[in-house]
């Protein structure tokens, strides 16, 4: 017999995605240099890329992932997935 019990909109549970925002800012502050943050996002390429200029200027490039770590947290949680989960901007 099928229940047709009517559903409580305040108590009802929405699917939302998951929101990669806290981890993939720390990971990019953290490790940044080794594109970390990249790959969690699935930036594969973006991944690489990071690894390979970190690594040919001699650590120097690492400063980009700690301004993208900042960058990540200091959004808003909506914005962050729009922009970087959706929108798939892979850089800045």
């Amino acid at each position: 017999m099928e229940n047709n019990k009517p559903v409580e909109q305040w108590n009802a549970q929405v699917a939302r995605p998951e929101n990669k925002k806290v981890v993939a800012g720390i990971l990019a502050i953290l490790l940044g240099g080794f594109g970390v943050h990249k790959f969690i996002l699935g930036y594969t390429k973006e991944g690489i890329i990071q690894i390979v200029l970190t690594l040919v200027t001699c650590g120097i490039a690492s400063i980009m992932g700690l301004i993208e770590g900042i960058i990540y947290l200091t959004k808003s949680d909506e914005e962050f997935y729009q922009t970087y989960q959706v929108g798939r901007k892979g850089w800045f």
